[in-house]
C-alpha cells in the first residue's frame, strides 16, 4: 500500500483549522483597513443635501490636516497632544499600581489571605461600560452634583466648581476613569507573568541575602519584560484610540476649549457633521501609522534590554 495515501496529512489539517481566523481577518480587518486608506485619497463629503465627490485628490486630505487654521494652530497636532497627555496621566499610574499589586499578591513570603476576593474587586470596574462610568462621574462632578454639595457645605468652596469646564480637572477625571477601568485587567496580566517565573529563582535570591527590592529589580522585572511589553503596547494603542470616556463626559465637545478632544473624537466629528469620509480616512491612516511607530519603538527598546539581561544570565550560568 502506498504510504502517502495511507498517511495523515497533518499540515493540511493545520491549514484547515487556522483558515477561519485568516478568512475573518481578511474580511473584517484587512479589507476595511485597505478601504480606509483608499477613501483617504478622495474628497467625499456631504454639504447639506448635496453629495460632493468622491473625487480623487491624492494626499490633499493629509496636507489639510497639518495646515494651520485662522488662529495659527494645527488641530491634528493639538488633538494628538491632548490624547498623549490623557494617556500618560492614566497609563503610567495604571502600570505602576498594577505592577505593585501583582508583586504584592503573588509574593509567597507575604501569603496574602483572601486573594480571590481582592482580585475580583479590582477587576470589577473593567466590567462596567465606559459610557456608564462616564455618566457616573458626570453626575458626581457636575455643578449640582454631590461632590460640589459636599465642598460647599463643608466650607471648602464658596461656590460650586464647574469641574468639566476647567482644563486640569477634566483631564484628571478622564485619566482617573481610564485608570480605574483598566488597572485591574493589567494587574491580572502581570500576576500571570510573575506566576510563570520559576519560583526557585526567588528562593535562591532570598537565600543569598537579597532584599525584596533587589529581588524585584534583578529577578522579577527583567523576566517580566515580555509581559510588560505587551501591557504597555496594548495600553498605548488603547490610549491613542481613546474616545468613549471623553466623548460622554464632555458631551462630545472636548471642553474646555477642546483641551480634552482626542484624535478619535476629532475623527468622529468629520463622520457626524459632514459625512466626510475622505478626511476621516486620512485621520485613521495617521492613527494607524502613529500606533505602529510607537509600538515598534516600545517593542524594540524593551526587547533589547530583555535580550541583554538574558545574555548576562546565560554568561553567569556558564
Amino acid at each position: 500500500m502506498d504510504r502517502k495515501k495511507s498517511g495523515i496529512s497533518y499540515a493540511k489539517w493545520g491549514y484547515i483549522f487556522v483558515a477561519p481566523f485568516f478568512i475573518a481577518y481578511i474580511i473584517f480587518t484587512l479589507t476595511p483597513q485597505l478601504m480606509t486608506f483608499y477613501n483617504s485619497l478622495f474628497m467625499n463629503y456631504r454639504d447639506g443635501l448635496m453629495q460632493v465627490g468622491p473625487k480623487f485628490v491624492g494626499l490633499k486630505n493629509f496636507i489639510s490636516l497639518f495646515t494651520p487654521d485662522k488662529s495659527g494652530s494645527i488641530g491634528m497636532l493639538k488633538y494628538f497632544g491632548n490624547t498623549m497627555i490623557l494617556w500618560v496621566m492614566g497609563a503610567v499610574p495604571q502600570v505602576a499600581v498594577a505592577l505593585l499589586l501583582a508583586v504584592f499578591f503573588t509574593s509567597t513570603r507575604l501569603n496574602i489571605k483572601g486573594q480571590q476576593f481582592f482580585k475580583t474587586v479590582i477587576y470589577m470596574p473593567n466590567l462596567i461600560m465606559a459610557a456608564a462610568f462616564s455618566m457616573l462621574f458626570f453626575t458626581l462632578f457636575s455643578p449640582v452634583g454631590p461632590i460640589n454639595k459636599i465642598l460647599v457645605s463643608s466650607g471648602m468652596a464658596k461656590a460650586s466648581i464647574d469641574f468639566l469646564n476647567l482644563k486640569v480637572p477634566v483631564r484628571v477625571l478622564i485619566s482617573l476613569m481610564n485608570f480605574l477601568m483598566w488597572f485591574g485587567n493589567t494587574t491580572i496580566l502581570l500576576m500571570a507573568g510573575i506566576m510563570g517565573i520559576d519560583q526557585g529563582l526567588f528562593e535562591a535570591a532570598y537565600i543569598d541575602g537579597a532584599s525584596s527590592l533587589q529581588v524585584f529589580k534583578n529577578v522579577t522585572l527583567p523576566l517580566l519584560k515580555p509581559i510588560l511589553v505587551y501591557v504597555i503596547i496594548t495600553a498605548m494603542i488603547g490610549g491613542i484610540q481613546m474616545f468613549d470616556v471623553p466623548q460622554v463626559l464632555t458631551n462630545a465637545k472636548g471642553t474646555p476649549d477642546r483641551a480634552s478632544m482626542t484624535m478619535v473624537m476629532y475623527l468622529n466629528n468629520y463622520l457626524q457633521t459632514s459625512k466626510n469620509y475622505g478626511m476621516a480616512g486620512a485621520i485613521s491612516v495617521i492613527l494607524f501609522i502613529i500606533s505602529a511607530a510607537l509600538s515598534l519603538i516600545v517593542y524594540r527598546s524593551m526587547s533589547a534590554t530583555y535580550r541583554q539581561n538574558r545574555g548576562r544570565h546565560r554568561d553567569r550560568d556558564k
